[in-house]
């Protein structure tokens, strides 16, 4: 694969392609160490993505929420 650098903000950058992405198993907002090794440029992930409470609720709208769905009466020992 060829790709370009092309400057973003004041600095270089590389578009990544999704297949390039998907074969790292690298995800978006994932932390990734970069290094140099004999003028190589290596990209290493730091480990998943973590998100807080708040995060995940402020993620929360319209689209992706639902009603709320009735299982039924309580059969074993769920705490209600």
């Amino acid at each position: 694969m060829n790709t370009v650098i092309r400057k973003w903000g004041k600095s270089p950058a590389v578009r990544l392609p999704v297949s390039v992405m998907s074969a790292a198993k690298l995800e978006l907002e994932q932390k990734v160490q970069v290094t140099v090794e004999e003028g190589r440029i290596i990209i290493e992930p730091l480990g998943r993505v973590e998100y807080s409470l708040e995060q995940l609720v402020a993620g929360i709208n319209r689209k992706n929420s639902h009603e709320e769905v009735d299982f039924g009466a309580a059969v074993g020992k769920e705490a209600l």
